[in-house]
């Protein structure tokens, strides 16, 4: 299911994490060659992403649960 990206913050290991509408969140890692995200480690990259679409696995879990 797909939710808007509300905020950003650090988890425990300094990870970027996105703040979904629903309440959910979702890692958005910059770790190449898997996952090419350079923009979430900077401000501007990530206040760029704000409002932008991700599909969030909760949702999609109790949806089909």
């Amino acid at each position: 299911m797909q939710q808007a990206i509300v905020g950003f913050h650090l988890d425990e290991e300094e990870h970027w994490v996105a703040n979904l509408a629903c309440g959910h969140s979702q890692h958005v890692r910059h770790d190449p060659p898997w996952q090419n995200r350079p923009w979430v480690l900077t401000e501007q990259g990530r206040n760029g992403k704000l409002g932008v679409m991700l599909e969030c696995k909760k949702c999609e879990e109790i949806k089909s649960g």
